[in-house]
C-alpha cells in the first residue's frame, strides 16, 4: 500500500514546488485543506522555516534555506519509511530519459524551425500544431507507467496524473496556453513540478544533474 505523506511534509514540498505562493495554491497542489495549510505555515514561520511577504500586488509564502533543508529531511525520512528509495530513483531516471523530448516539444510548440528561420509559431497552422500535440500525447503515454510506479509507493505522486490529464485536455480543446505557459497549471508547469518533486525527494540539485547530463 502506498504511503500517505504527513501534512507538514506535503506543505513544505508544495511550497518548494511553487517557489512562492499563497496558502490556497499550496492547498490546491497538495490536496490539503487550506485552513490546515495556513496552520502549518504559521507554525513553520515561528520556526523560521518559511516567511510571508506582503506589499504591493504580490503577497505569499516562501521557504527559507532552513525550511528547504527541513523539507529534504522529511522527504528522506518518508522514503525510508516507505522503503521507496529504489522506486523513486528508478522513476527519476526514467523521467530523465523523457525530459529531453519534453524540452524539444516545448521548443517546437513555440518556434517553427521547419520554416528555415527561427520563426515564432503563431498557431495558425492546424496541421503543424496537431502534429506537435500528437507527439505530446505519445510522450504522455510513456510517462504514464512512471507515474503509476511512483504512486504505488508514495500516494502524493498519484495527483500528477489528473493534473497532466487536465492540461492535455485543455490543449486538445484549443486552449494553447496550457501547453507551455508558466504560472498556470500548463503541461510544462506540471512537468517542471514533477521534476522538482523528484529532485527534492532524492536530494539532488539541478546543477549536479545538469553537470551529469553535460
Amino acid at each position: 500500500m502506498a504511503l500517505t505523506s504527513d501534512p507538514t511534509t506535503l506543505t513544505l514540498l508544495g511550497l518548494r514546488l511553487k517557489g512562492f505562493g499563497g496558502a490556497g495554491a499550496v492547498a490546491e497542489l497538495t490536496g490539503l485543506d487550506e485552513s490546515e495549510v495556513v496552520s502549518i505555515l504559521e507554525g513553520a514561520k515561528g520556526d523560521e522555516l518559511v516567511l510571508h511577504r506582503e506589499g504591493g500586488q504580490v503577497s505569499g509564502w516562501a521557504l527559507t534555506p532552513a525550511g528547504r533543508a527541513r523539507g529534504e529531511e522529511l522527504l528522506k525520512a518518508e522514503l525510508e519509511s516507505a522503503g521507496a528509495r529504489d522506486v523513486v530513483h528508478g522513476g527519476y531516471e526514467d523521467f530523465l530519459d523523457l525530459n529531453g523530448q519534453m524540452l524539444q516539444l516545448c521548443t517546437d510548440w513555440q518556434v517553427r524551425s521547419d520554416l528555415g528561420d527561427e520563426t515564432l509559431n503563431d498557431h495558425t497552422d492546424a496541421d503543424y500544431d496537431g502534429a506537435v500535440i500528437g507527439r505530446l500525447e505519445d510522450l504522455d503515454g510513456e510517462l504514464a507507467p512512471i507515474l503509476d510506479d511512483l504512486a504505488s509507493s508514495l500516494e502524493r505522486f498519484a495527483g500528477y496524473r489528473g493534473r497532466f490529464d487536465a492540461a492535455l485536455d485543455k490543449v486538445r480543446a484549443g486552449e494553447i496556453k496550457f501547453f507551455t505557459k508558466p504560472i498556470i497549471p500548463s503541461y510544462h508547469t506540471v512537468w517542471f513540478e514533477l521534476h522538482e518533486d523528484l529532485l527534492a525527494s532524492l536530494n539532488i540539485d539541478r546543477a549536479s544533474e545538469a553537470a551529469r547530463e553535460g
